[in-house]
């Protein structure tokens, strides 16, 4: 395979990028080599600058669920275009993508549109704090939240502790209120809670998709919301990559609970950089300004953006993809089960409707000490041979895999044979 375009712009990178990249995953670290660099895209496919073609298993890390360049999301897009970029004030748009939002998500009264998941995620720890008038939260390990000081932190010793900075830059009293539990683990959760009265909420991820893709047990994540609901602390359920993904709607729907805050990102805004945070009336109440709570941003609820996100949904729900995901994402895990086993390889595979991914390991995963013992090395010789075979998939072991709407029976076989022969390759290159 031919990568020299993509060689010469990484070079060329180094100069003015910081690693020639701007977001660190990108920089394909922990795979070895370098990155890609992207030309363009088009339904399910991705093309590099050298012309390379692939089946696209990244959309942008979740949100081109309808595929690339789906045509309704354009002519939306350039028609606002066309009206304006962006205002500094209100449009109409805000509040018909408001309304979808609110309506797919069950104790959701108002939304707060924002410009990332990351920013979503800051302004509901500030909101759950002046809800609650209380200081500490707790995050589980292995579920990432985006780059805030407060929740970019890293385990102490032990099960149950307090948080170290998982960043240089990250003071410690940035993370001095910050708990963290071990996820699947309702012990951990506990154990904070008897021992700290100050505790305003509790951050996760309903599906994990940054250990991998991890899901929670029925007993954890129903008794998490029964002991938050008891002591009076608000659950923050971070949708950003599984809102509209299982469902039209929340995987909280699926797993039978509801949060007291949500945050939402990727899907809403269709390939458009767009976060939000909702709740019921009375937390939404507390923000800025109708409440003491101060957040804004002047892009946020940008035109275009908006344009995207309603399209995007409408487009969605009107494709109802949701049981084609499950059998497309159920006939992977067979492939890549039967490859290993025919290779004698140890694999297993975690999924959650359209998000999927394997782990090199002969146990099932359920937390993110799980996740780092699998075979990390094998993943790196299965995803270079994924790229030989046309197959793009993120460059690291920790990330879900994403399907499309747009991933047609070709496309399958295409991904069979392509898992088969990588899987192959692994002892027998």
């Amino acid at each position: 395979m031919n990568n020299t375009k993509s060689q010469e712009l990484y070079n060329k990178g180094l100069k003015h990028l910081v690693g020639s990249v701007n977001s660190p995953v990108r920089a394909f670290k922990s795979v070895g080599g370098n990155p890609l660099f992207i030309k363009n895209a088009k339904g399910s496919k991705i093309y590099d600058v050298d012309g390379n073609e692939y089946i696209d298993l990244v959309l942008s890390y979740g949100p081109m669920i309808l595929g690339h360049g789906n045509q309704h999301v354009i002519d939306a897009v350039t028609k606002q275009v066309n009206e304006g970029f962006s205002f500094g004030a209100s449009t109409e748009n805000e509040i018909i993508l408001a309304e979808m939002v609110c309506a797919a998500f069950p104790g959701m009264d108002k939304v707060r549109f924002v410009n990332s998941g990351t920013e979503a995620i800051l302004s509901a720890i500030r909101l759950a704090r002046a809800f609650t008038k209380k200081n500490k939260i707790i995050k589980f390990a292995g579920c990432y939240h985006g780059h805030s000081d407060a929740l970019l932190v890293a385990a102490g010793s032990g099960l149950v502790t307090y948080s170290l900075p998982g960043s240089a830059g990250v003071p410690d009293s940035a993370v001095k209120d910050t708990l963290i539990a071990e996820y699947n683990n309702i012990q951990s959760v506990k154990a904070h809670i008897e021992k700290h009265n100050d505790i305003a909420a509790v951050f996760i991820e309903p599906i994990a998709g940054n250990m991998g893709v991890v899901v929670p047990t029925d007993s954890f994540i129903k008794e998490l919301r029964q002991i938050t609901q008891d002591a009076g602390i608000l659950l923050v359920v971070d949708e950003v990559m599984t809102g509209f993904r299982s469902k039209f709607g929340g995987a909280q729907d699926l797993l039978g609970i509801q949060a007291d805050i949500t945050c939402l990102g990727k899907v809403i805004g269709g390939g458009f950089p767009v976060g939000a945070y909702g709740a019921r009336e009375e937390i939404m109440n507390h923000v800025s300004p109708l409440g003491s709570m101060y957040q804004a941003g002047t892009l946020s609820g940008n035109p275009v953006a908006m344009a995207a996100g309603i399209s995007t949904l409408t487009e969605l729900k009107a494709q109802n993809p949701y049981e084609k995901f499950n059998q497309q994402a159920e006939q992977l895990e067979k492939a890549m089960l039967d490859a290993a086993a025919t290779n004698g390889i140890d694999l297993t595979v975690n999924r959650f409707g359209s998000m999927i991914n394997p782990f090199f390991s002969k146990k099932t995963i359920t937390n993110f000490t799980e996740a780092q013992e699998c075979n990390t090395a094998q993943f790196t010789k299965f995803f270079w041979g994924l790229i030989a075979n046309g197959i793009y998939i993120p460059p690291s072991q920790f990330e879900a895999w994403f399907l499309s709407s747009v991933i047609s029976d070709e496309d399958m076989e295409k991904l069979e044979k392509g898992l088969n022969k990588a899987m192959r390759m692994l002892v027998h290159s």
